[in-house]
């Protein structure tokens, strides 16, 4: 078999295809600026919604150039554990489940799995 490998090209490695006649999906740019001074701009398809932050390569949060604030900006903030809990108790009662775990632990009645 080796007598009759194909030289020249590698298949499969390129394509014989153009770009000739192709149409490709309509597109829009969105341009988004970042608090340390950089600017992004991004493909989307026209059908695509475009998102009002992306992250920045810096790490920071860019927003939508010309975009509209977020709605939700005024809506009240997300409840964490902590603030469900101290609905619940008060911190001198969780100080007071707190030091009883902490005193089983070092006595050795609870387990730490």
């Amino acid at each position: 078999m080796p007598d009759r490998s194909l030289r020249g090209m590698s298949i499969g490695a390129k394509s014989m295809e153009s770009d000739e006649g192709v149409d490709f999906a309509p597109r829009r740019y969105a341009t988004y600026d970042c608090p340390n001074k950089h600017t992004i701009m991004l493909p989307f398809s026209t059908e695509a919604e475009v998102p009002a932050v992306w992250e920045c390569q810096c790490g920071a949060e860019a927003l939508l150039r010309g975009g509209e604030q977020d709605e939700d900006a005024n809506a009240k903030p997300q409840r964490t554990h902590w603030d469900m809990l101290l609905e619940r108790r008060s911190e001198e009662e969780l100080q007071v489940l707190l030091d009883e775990r902490l005193q089983g632990l070092r006595d050795g009645t609870i387990s730490r799995g």
